[in-house]
């Protein structure tokens, strides 16, 4: 691994990189000699005997790997065995080595990251290793001395830190460069097989069958391919020394106009009064060469207003139209909303009509119900007159035929006892009424009572229903408290992960961000929840670059997301810079908007919730009585769309809605207060489930004891019956039994006219009573009609409005675009002139100096003269003429000064024209050279 300096390896290695100081040298002193030296190939190298520099003198661990402490190892200049049991520290060794010389995790086949190798437990790992630097191919030796310590600390993170210090002790750099130029000095690679080859790769090596592999093995052995970046680096080197000699041409211009300056000094020493007049001609084409400046810059000035001008109307147009755009949107909207108006009012009169011919139809729906039983009662009793009277002429009939068969004594008995069942049957038929209203009276209670279970049933699945969602929040402010990321849903942590391991495994393009409620921070406590309710799901959502990373990202969400509750993804191309939105932003005195009420860590969060929510042109204000002052009383702030309260209320010109929610659940920031507060509203509702319980159970004991009750007696109004009708069968055959007994026939005949009578008058009744239900049936028809006519009315007003509010709305956001078009136009008017007025006042400026200047210059010379140079070159040139003019005056008394600078400039100018032309000779022979090793490189490859 150490450079062994031999003539064979100094051969087959190539060259090193060509240092800085390499290159400096051939700046100051390019020759033929080095040039021959570059082209020679690398027989000039230094030979150095065996294990003087680059050479592993010792090696320590600390914390590294499962090791806490391993070393110093002390190596030898030659063959190192490293031997020992498993888990003692070999392969540690030589990690140590891979990774304390700079080289990647991944090259040693250990792990993908740097913090695998800190021990567990511990916040960093330490590894020391000791270069030899001796000999004439030292590094640095009057800074570093014989030996060269590099020190890296790997922390738990993956981060890592270096430091090179001498054999002293003392630092010198932290810098990975450094190193970097040590291990290229000492042609120590660590990433090359050849020279450190691990378990991975010599298996790799001896297992592979691809030639490819093999011919990446061999371009690593040989050095192939540091060749291949050593050519690189002089090439990028040649073009560094080619803008050195264009930086050499350029300054040998200026000393060749120095050469000249001198030169001319030197010719023109007798001419000092010929060059005074040429400056006073100067002098006189200055003063009307700033007139002819002064007037150039007047006229673009003059050129621009006039452009500027004939915009003008452009834009005094593009208001008109859109004024006219937003009248007629806005008289449109007056319209269709006086139209709805209007609707409304219709509706309004309908309804009171409509309860008005329901309360009537259900009184004449009574009535009518009323009249029906009433006719029926009279056709029953009609029936049993009609029973009666057949029974009284049989009776007749049968008494004259039997009246004289029958005894006194029998006759008394049966009349006895057919007195003595009557009195039972009306005990037994009063009981069965008492029973029937008994039964009744249960059956409406246990109705009653089912009706309050099925509402309670409702009322406790709400509850649970609540609760459960309680719950589940309850548990993810828990969770937040250790990840904030719970906050968002407990699938929330897995998913990102799984999102960052796809990433690293190259699967998407852009990593997706979100979500973007992670993201955001208020400035203000108090406006959590407005936020909240302003932004709503896309708290939860994503954003992701294009429709290949939001197909990927779907696909992980399938996997980690229940069903129903899969965050948003939003496809957006990423900007690292946040969207200019002044010209379109609300600003307010007093209130700020969503944009500016929120601390955004990340540029692609802000872009997408302007373009999805737009909450530049959101406010929040606190008041809800405020915001409805700002927002309806008057007409709203410029560029303001909506408004919400600290309670969370949504604010429009002319809607207001209220929130839902009482509290924020994905922000705030008190997340101990908020457990707190949920705790009790859990606490509550479990007790509110419990009484609800508790009162469930009391009910159903209800519902059950009425169904006992209910079936008992109805079991005794069965036995009542049964004993009714066997009473009556008795009375009946004691009635039929053929008798001989004397019976007062005129009796029954007046009973028999009696019942007559009755069933006339019922007869009259029932006649009556159906004409009055025949009249209360058609005024029931016909007030169903006339309700089913208001209810028709009623819906086609419904109808009618559902599409005229839809227009109104449609309408309302066509205004709402016409406005902020035309308050585009308003404030680029506005700009427009004020930079109209701005080049007035500019060109009245110019104007003025123009004449002041015009002034000046018919002082110095009356006749107005053209000049065709710019006053920069006439005063260069006057500046000039004057140094000359004070170099020849001061000259007249001491010419040798003047023929010793002129010598100075004539010199350095020679020196630096053959520097630049040897430097030019030096890149000439280098493409020569480097064309010729590029061919024998490709030599080398096949």
């Amino acid at each position: 691994m150490g450079k062994r300096k031999e003539e064979s390896v100094s051969k087959s290695g190539g060259h090193k990189r060509l240092r800085q100081e390499d290159a400096d040298k051939y700046d100051d002193e390019p020759d033929e000699a080095e040039h021959s030296h570059l082209a020679s190939g690398s027989n000039s190298c230094s030979q150095l005997t065996s294990g003087e520099v680059g050479i592993i003198e010792s090696i320590q661990l600390k914390n590294f790997m499962c090791h806490s402490m391993l070393g110093p190892f002390q190596f030898g200049s030659n063959v190192n065995f490293v031997v020992g049991n498993n888990g003692s520290g070999k392969s540690a060794v030589l990690t140590a080595l891979i990774v304390g010389l700079g080289g990647k995790a991944t090259t040693t086949n250990r792990g993908s990251s740097l913090k695998v190798f800190v021990k567990d437990g511990e916040s960093s790992a330490d590894v020391s290793i000791t270069l030899r630097n001796q000999g004439r191919d030292a590094f640095k030796p009057d800074v570093y001395g014989d030996s060269i310590v590099v020190s890296q600390r790997i922390n738990a993170d993956g981060s890592r830190s270096y430091k090179l210090k001498s054999k002293s002790g003392t630092s010198i750099s932290c810098k990975k460069e450094e190193l970097v130029a040590i291990l290229d000095h000492f042609n120590i690679q660590v990433d090359n097989p050849v020279s450190v080859l691990t378990q991975e790769m010599s298996k790799h090596f001896l297992q592979s069958k691809n030639e490819g592999d093999k011919y990446k093995f061999f371009m690593k052995a040989t050095q192939l391919e540091q060749m291949k970046d050593d050519y690189s680096y002089i090439m990028k080197t040649k073009e560094n020394t080619s803008l050195q000699i264009e930086q050499g041409v350029e300054r040998l211009r200026e000393l060749k106009q120095l050469y000249m300056e001198k030169k001319e000094r030197y010719r023109t020493i007798g001419f000092v009064n010929e060059m005074r007049n040429y400056l006073e001609e100067l002098k006189n084409k200055m003063a009307w060469a700033v007139v002819s400046e002064a007037e150039k810059e007047i006229k673009p000035i003059q050129e621009r207003i006039s452009l500027e001008e004939g915009c003008t109307d452009k834009y005094v147009q593009k208001l008109s139209e859109w004024q006219v755009k937003v009248n007629e949107a806005e008289e449109k909207y007056k319209t269709i909303q006086d139209q709805l108006k209007k609707i409304h009012e219709e509706a309004q009169l309908l309804q009171p009509q409509c309860v008005s011919l329901k309360s009537d139809l259900q009184a004449k729906r009574r009535a009518y119900n009323e009249a029906e039983v009433l006719y029926n009662r009279f056709r029953i009793e009609l029936r049993r007159l009609e029973k009666d009277d057949i029974q009284l002429r049989k009776r007749i009939e049968e008494l004259k035929n039997s009246a004289e068969q029958v005894s006194d004594p029998e006759k008394l008995e049966r009349q006895r006892k057919i007195t003595q069942l009557k009195e039972q049957l009306k005990v037994f038929s009063d009981q069965e009424t008492v029973i029937g209203q008994q039964l009744q009276q249960f059956q409406q209670a246990i109705y009653k009572y089912k009706e309050e279970h099925s509402r309670l049933k409702r009322e406790e699945l709400e509850v649970k229903q609540v609760l459960d969602a309680k719950q589940r929040q309850l548990k993810e402010l828990h969770g937040s408290k250790t990840n904030q990321l719970k906050r968002f849903g407990q699938h929330m942590p897995a998913l990102l992960e799984a999102v960052e391991e796809a990433f690293r495994q190259g699967r998407f393009k852009e990593k997706p961000v979100g979500p973007l409620g992670a993201y955001l921070h208020l400035k203000d406590a108090e406006l959590t929840l407005a936020v909240e309710a302003c932004l709503k799901s896309l708290l939860q959502a994503f954003c992701c670059d294009n429709h290949n990373d939001e197909r990927t990202l779907q696909a992980l969400m399938s996997r980690y997301c229940s069903p129903g509750i899969r965050p948003q993804i939003i496809v957006n191309r990423f900007r690292n810079e946040v969207y200019n939105v002044r010209c379109r932003a609300v600003y307010h005195p007093e209130f700020p908007s969503v944009l500016t009420a929120l601390e955004i860590d990340n540029a692609v969060v802000t872009n997408c919730l302007i373009d999805m929510r737009g909450i530049e042109t959101v406010l929040l204000i606190k008041s809800s009585c405020v915001a409805r002052k700002v927002m309806q009383s008057n007409k709203p702030p410029k560029n303001c769309r909506e408004a919400f309260t600290a309670e969370g209320d949504q604010v429009f010109e002319r809607r207001y809605y209220s929130s839902e929610n009482t509290r924020p659940r994905f922000l705030s920031k008190d997340v101990d207060v908020e457990i707190s507060l949920l705790e009790n509203e859990v606490e509550n509702k479990k007790a509110q489930l419990l009484t609800s319980q508790q009162h469930l159970h009391s009910i159903e004991n209800e519902i059950r004891q009425n169904e006992d009750y209910f079936n008992q007696h109805r079991q005794h109004q069965k036995e009542l019956q049964i004993k009714l009708r066997r009473i009556n069968v008795e009375i009946m055959d004691l009635e039929n039994v053929e008798e001989h007994q004397s019976v007062d026939i005129s009796t029954l005949v007046d009973e028999t006219q009696e019942n007559k009578n009755k069933m006339e008058t019922v007869k009259g009744d029932m006649q009556k009573q159906k004409v009055i239900m025949e009249e209360l049936k058609n005024n029931l028809q016909a007030a169903e009609h006339k309700l089913e006519e208001i209810k028709d009315k009623i819906h086609q007003v419904e109808e009618v409005a559902g599409p005229v509010k839809d227009e109104l709305n449609q309408v309302d956001s066509e205004m709402e675009k016409c406005k902020c078009h035309w308050q585009h136009y308003e404030e680029k008017q506005k700009q427009h002139l004020a930079s109209i007025n701005t080049q007035k006042e500019l060109l009245a400026s110019k104007e003025k100096k123009l004449k002041e200047k015009i002034a000046q210059a018919m002082q110095i010379y009356p006749e107005r003269i053209e000049v065709d140079r710019t006053v920069k070159s006439l005063d260069t040139e006057m500046n000039r003429l004057r140094e000359k003019i004070n170099s020849e005056a001061d000259r007249h008394g001491n010419r040798d000064e003047i023929i010793k600078e002129f010598c100075e400039a004539k010199d350095k100018y020679e020196d630096a024209e053959g520097k630049v032309k040897n430097l030019k000779k030096f890149i000439k022979l280098l493409d020569k050279i480097m064309t010729q090793r590029y061919k024998t490189y490709q030599q080398f490859r096949r």
